[in-house]
């Protein structure tokens, strides 16, 4: 027999060798069989076999597996092998020479012009742009990322343009004058410098340039003009006068009446609007521009397969179907495809490309994350380091629209970052020219989790330090003028972020000479802008030592450097409010401490209907789940560092840990949830496990038992049934997995993982509150619903959901089971009918607001609130009394300062806690003074005389009643009245509380008896006889009559002594339009109307049956809203439709008159006019959504009260105060009423208690550093 030929030595002194050696290990293990028997199992020769162990070169991946399968190995396991050792060679390609040695995919790579014969796919679009640019002179090529308009200039149009002459192509950057000059320049022969000169100030400079580069040519040459990535000039050029100077250059060379240039720029789609900001090229993009949308399957096929046809190979039939069926309606597939195709060429069987080979690079949604996650893991630590520091520098952040590339100089990176990049350019993960560097696409920003995860960790960061270089090259540009420097909070930022990257500084001279100049200015300024409280403080000390006189010259000193203290913490209040509500309203308590004026007053006041948060060191650089337990005395949390922490938050503003953080997860941790009885806590984590924890005793908490296995990949959800007997996990798998939890020492898997439905990793699982549903989401956009009613044997209840257009990371479930909430990475949430699981129906519009991936979603305790939150840093909340047509509740809240990643609920909805990138948990305190319930614009309120009882009156026909006796806690009585078969205008109570109108634009009255709020009842007959709308009624201080204004001009008093037998009492007449508003004087003689006909009329009704003669009062303003009488009834006040309050003296018999000038402040209508009932002070509201206080102690100089409040978001149609004067509540187009407590005590209570550790001594310091930490909250 046959002597088997012994295999050579193997030197594993490299990575190859060690690869080698280990996979003659595996078949050691495997009994070692010859290497034929193995060639049977694995499909493929002996001698391929035989060589993948030989040590001398790296063989496919696919070979690699086939072997290490044959030998009974762990194939991902050895994929990971193979991919790291890959990041370090070459792969020789000898091994298909039936093949070119050239790829015939570019990859992440824009196909160049030099690419021309292998392009296609797009022949008619490129025959269609070559044609637009023949007949104009200026053509944009718009396309969302990803959609090959890049590839469709370069090597469509650029080699297909008809005519002849020069081609310039170059992309924007930093400086677009620059990259522009540099290459113009080069054509012409001229000076750069010169023409970057002369293209900031001159528009013809760029025309007259190419005219004289042309001139010794044919005369029919032209130059053709391309800007690609024409998006860079918003995104990375910080000079507005740059980017302006810039695009006037472009059309000045393409509009002139002797131009030879024509101009084609190519745009990504979502920078539209940045484009119509200027009107030249709103112009010139009229009918000069074309749209690159997603390729048609014959266009994918045809880009699929002729590339390999046409070097001499083929094409799977089945590889064909499967990548056109994962790019099918994805919007940013091509370059995704592109790379996943290059990644199987190299994984081909000879001269065919197979579906094997596809799915081995991980397909078109996982073959770029695996290929730069093996480049990483393939690095040591030090330059696992440096690729980090270098791939972020190569990402703009961008606030208002998706993440872009950007091109940085190779001397602003590391010096020691050259092998690092020459690994990342070998995997064309990156490009390098002579001077720059960039990513190769910015689908690499979306497909690589790890990079996702960097961006999503220090966001702040980098857009700090991103906005720092844009803001050091103006200043090195203009000369270092002083007024490009940084001052006040944006220095303190910068410098913030210049202690944690001090790498970055001394890499970036340019960077550390800015900031020294930025402080030593603000140093400089302090002096000057700090020398009255410098002066002052001085002066009194020196004043101690003096007489009385020199007594009172300190105290006066004293004074002013208090007051001046006291505006600067106000100033900061207004300077954070956008981006840190809760450290605003502690600004604005610390400046009325100091200074006690109506202006800090009225800052207090106005926190009072916003949501404020409480702040807690997270413990971990990133948080990325929380979670309260069923008795809400506990908060979970976990994240980066793996760890399961457990806050007692029994007392908020004293939030500590119950136990030390709990280990057992090797990685991250993913996601948390409590079981429905609280005993038992499930955490998701990167390391494939899940874990039970038992939390019975939260301050002994311990593991429940051993972890779950069975994941293959990142675990990043998990979901209890309300039984709590079952757990559902999901991971980047693309598995779901259930687990029977009852005994949670011993868990066990429920069947088998439930897999089809998603093609690419599931984000989440959540079961429904009624148990029968499971809602997964996935990275492939899609929802699916499952049901569990029998959770041995779970099916689809239908096809997956579609309607996001990106990944959906979560869903959520209303309380009742009816409505499910999904949020995307397109950054937009849908709401679902799930009433029927098997018939889901998708609900009006999808909501928008958000700028960026929203990662969170969640419901309210009720279902009437939605949370939803993400990477834009905000949490915006959604009142969905109409879940239809649902409408944001307040304004964002703004704190956070990284991604936000998951949101939870309070059980009793009072609380929100959101945890992110920044570290930091935080608990929102949400209003219990914003009162939801309609459905539509809340147009009335009206207080019952003792306060208690509160009515609302809405376009949603209802009427609602609320218990106010608690302010502080209002609360619903009772069902909505319905009777009005229209929009409920107004609402009045009679004196003795006991009777209720509705005034309804169906023209009738409805009167109740609420003598019992909770069970009101419908007088016997409605109040008809206008012949329009009822706008408003009254009651006469007696109760016996009602007056009810309407849209015809007619007031109409009722008889209401006989609630079953309501009579007429009169008719007034006299307005020529519709009458707007009704007054009766606090005596019962005098009733006002006021009128879109610019009057008021007030008729003497002492006798209601025999009103007398009326008074004119005549504005003048296009229309008067509202009349209100001030409570001693000498005077009145009308809301008028010139933006204004008018305030006029009707004392006497006679024809009133005004007193004093307009108050002013408004921006448009003013609504409605309110006293307190000391007549102090007075109330507006209008159009503009604001709340504006009048001091009206002497009418006669009536002055504003601080500033406007501004809690609503929509007009203001109601106002009331509470008969003391204690509340304002206040009716909005927003669908809410507030509750606004005049009580500035109480608003400092509640800013106290509600942001424990938002104001630190740190905090205070940067931005008020001539003071003392205040000690606000005692």
């Amino acid at each position: 027999m046959a002597v088997p030929r012994s295999e050579r030595p193997l030197e594993e002194n490299d990575a190859l060798g060690r690869f080698a050696a280990e996979l003659r290990r595996v078949r050691e293990k495997a009994g070692k069989p010859p290497y034929r028997e193995l060639a049977r199992q694995a499909h493929y020769s002996s001698t391929t076999l035989a060589d993948a162990a030989g040590g001398r070169r790296l063989p496919s991946l696919a070979v690699t597996l086939a072997f290490v399968e044959a030998c009974g190995g762990d194939t991902v396991e050895w994929e990971q092998r193979w991919r790291e050792v890959a990041a370090t060679q070459t792969l020789d390609r000898a091994e298909n020479p039936a093949v070119g040695e050239s790829c015939p995919y570019p990859g992440l790579a824009a196909f160049q012009p030099e690419d021309a014969d292998r392009f296609h796919g797009r022949e008619a679009l490129t025959d269609d742009l070559v044609s637009r640019v023949a007949g104009r002179r200026f053509v944009a090529v718009f396309g969302p990322s990803g959609s090959g308009k890049s590839s469709l200039i370069r090597a469509g149009l650029v080699p297909g343009r008809r005519g002849n002459g020069p081609v310039v192509l170059f992309t924007p950057g930093a400086d677009p004058l620059d990259e522009c000059a540099a290459r113009i320049a080069a054509l012409a022969g001229g000076s750069a410098t010169a023409l970057r000169r002369e293209l900031g100030s001159d528009r013809r400079a760029l025309h007259l340039t190419v005219l004289q580069a042309l001139a010794n040519g044919p005369a029919d040459a032209e130059l053709l003009l391309v800007v690609d990535q024409f998006e860079e000039l918003f995104t990375l050029c910080p000079d507005a006068g740059e980017r302006a100077a810039f695009i006037d250059a472009l059309l000045t060379a393409a509009q002139a009446g002797n131009s030879r240039t024509r101009v084609v720029i190519g745009v990504r789609a979502d920078f539209y609007a940045h484009c119509a900001d200027h009107a030249g090229l709103v112009e010139a993009l009229r009918d000069g521009q074309l749209l690159v949308g997603r390729m048609t399957t014959d266009e994918l096929r045809r880009a699929i397969s002729q590339p390999m046809v046409d070097a001499g190979g083929a094409v799977e039939s089945a590889l064909l179907a499967r990548v056109i069926a994962d790019a099918a309606g994805q919007p940013n597939a091509l370059p995704l495809v592109s790379h996943a195709l290059r990644e199987t060429w190299y994984r081909r069987r000879g001269a065919m490309m197979t579906l094997s080979g596809y799915e081995a690079s991980g397909g078109m949604h996982q073959a770029l994350a695996r290929t730069a996650e093996a480049v990483y893991t393939g690095l040591t630590p030090d330059q696992q380091r440096l690729a980090r520091a270098v791939l972020l520098r190569l990402i703009a952040v961008n606030a208002g629209a998706d993440d872009t590339k950007r091109r940085v100089r190779r001397d602003e990176l590391p010096a020691d970052a050259e092998p690092v990049l020459d690994t990342m350019v070998r995997a064309r993960l990156v490009t390098v020219d002579a001077d720059t560097v960039e990513l190769t696409h910015e689908a690499l920003l979306h497909a690589w989790p790890r990079l996702r995860e960097w961006v999503a960790e220090d966001r702040q960061g980098l857009l700090v330090h991103q906005q720092l270089v844009d803001a050091a090259l103006t200043w090195d540009r203009e000369g270092h003028d002083p007024a490009v420097l940084y001052r006040g909070n944006r220095l303190a930022v910068a410098m913030e972020w210049a202690a944690r990257h001090r790498e970055d500084l001394e890499r970036d001279p340019r960077l550390r000479r800015f900031l020294l100049s930025s402080a030593g200015r603000q140093n400089r300024a302090r002096l000057l802008t700090r020398a009255a409280i410098a002066v002052l403080a001085v002066l009194a000390v020196l004043a101690s030592t003096a007489a009385v006189y020199a007594l009172q010259q300190r105290d006066t000193a004293q004074a002013q450097r208090d007051r001046a203290v006291a505006m600067h913490t106000a100033d900061e209040a207004q300077q954070v409010h956008d981006t840190d509500i809760s450290l605003a309203a502690q600004f604005s308590l610390a400046a009325e401490r100091m200074q006690d004026t109506s202006q800090n007053r009225t800052a207090v006041l106005g926190t009072q209907n916003v949501a404020l948060s409480s702040l807690v060191d997270g413990g971990t650089k990133t948080v990325y789940g929380v979670a309260y337990s069923p008795d809400k005395r506990t908060l979970a949390t976990v994240g980066l560092d793996g760890a399961l922490r457990l806050w007692n938050i029994t007392d908020p503003v004293h939030v500590r840990l119950w136990t030390p953080p709990l280990t057992g997860h090797r990685d991250k941790v993913m996601w948390v949830a409590y079981s429905p009885n609280g005993h038992l806590v499930a955490t998701a984590g990167s390391d494939h496990t899940v874990r039970l924890w038992d939390v019975t005793d939260p301050a002994h908490a311990r593991s429940a038992g051993p972890p779950l296995l069975g994941h293959s990949d990142i675990v990043f959800s998990v979901s209890f049934s309300p039984d709590g007997h079952t757990l559902v996990s999901t991971g980047a798998d693309r598995t779901l997995r259930l687990w029977n939890v009852t005994d949670p020492a011993h868990a066990t898997p429920i069947g088998q993982p439930l897999i089809g439905s998603h093609t690419d990793a599931v984000a989440s699982a959540t079961f429904s509150p009624d148990g029968r549903t499971i809602a997964s989401s996935g990275h492939d956009h899609l929802i699916q619903l499952w049901n569990v009613t029998d959770l041995a044997n779970p099916t689809p209840w239908g096809q997956p959901l579609a309607g996001h257009s990106d990944t959906v990371y979560a869903t959520a479930f209303t309380p009742d089971s009816r409505l499910m909430a999904s949020v995307s990475n397109d950054h937009t949430v849908l709401l679902w009918d799930v009433s029927d699981p098997a018939h889901p129906a998708r609900l009006g519009h999808p909501l928008a607001g958000h700028t960026d991936t929203i990662f969170a979603v969640a419901f309210n305790h009720d279902g009437t609130v939605l949370a939803t939150a993400g990477a834009d840093q905000t949490i915006r909340l959604w009142n969905l009394s109409q879940p239809a047509d649902p409408v944001p509740l307040g304004q964002p809240l703004t704190g956070h300062t990284g991604y936000i990643y998951w949101l939870a609920f309070s059980p009793d909805g009072q609380t929100l806690a959101s945890v992110g990138a920044d570290s930091m948990v935080r608990l929102w305190h949400l209003p219990a003074t914003v009162l939801i319930g309609h459905t539509s614009y809340v147009n009335g309120v009206a207080f019952r005389r003792d306060g208690k009882v509160m009515a609302s009156a809405s376009t949603d026909r209802t009427v609602r009643l609320w218990d106010t006796a608690d302010p502080r806690r209002p609360k619903p009585l009772g069902p909505p009245l319905t009777g009005n078969t229209k929009a409920v205008n107004q609402v009045a109570f009679s004196p003795d509380g006991h009777t209720l109108a509705s005034a309804g634009r169906d023209g009738t009255v409805w009167l109740w008896d609420v003598a019992d709020p909770r069970h009101a009842v419908a007088w016997p007959e409605p109040v008809s006889g206008n012949s329009q709308a009822v706008t408003e009624v009254a009651f006469t201080p007696d109760g016996r009559t009602l007056a009810a204004a309407g849209a015809d001009g007619v007031v109409r008093l009722w008889n209401v002594t006989n609630r079953e037998h309501v009579t007429p009492a009169a008719t007034l007449l006299g307005h020529r339009e519709d009458v707007t508003w009704l007054a009766i004087s606090p005596d019962g003689h005098e009733l006002a109307a006021s009128s879109s006909d610019d009057t008021v009329l007030l008729w003497d009704i002492t006798d209601p049956g025999r009103p007398g003669q009326a008074r004119r009062l005549t504005v003048n303003t296009g229309g008067v809203r509202c009349v209100a009488f001030a409570p001693d009834g000498r005077y009145l006040a009308t809301a008028d439709s010139d933006h204004t309050v008018r305030l006029w003296d009707v004392s006497g018999t006679g024809t009133p008159q005004q007193i004093g000038a307009p108050l002013t402040g408004h921006t448009s209508f003013v609504y409605q006019v309110t006293f307190t009932r000391d007549g102090t002070t007075m109330a507006s509201t209008g159009q503009d959504g604001t709340i504006r206080l009048w001091d009206v102690h002497d009418p006669a100089h009536a002055s504003p009260v601080g500033p406007a409040l501004t809690t609503h978001t929509a007009a203001i149609d109601g106002a009331a105060f509470n008969p003391d004067g204690t509340v304002l509540a206040t009716a909005s187009d927003d669908r809410t009423i507030q509750l606004t407590p005049m009580d500035g005590q109480e608003a400092a209570r509640r800013i106290c208690a509600d942001t424990a550790g938002v104001l630190t001594p740190q905090r205070w310091a940067q931005h008020v550093p001539e003071a003392p930490f205040p000690v606000s909250c005692g």
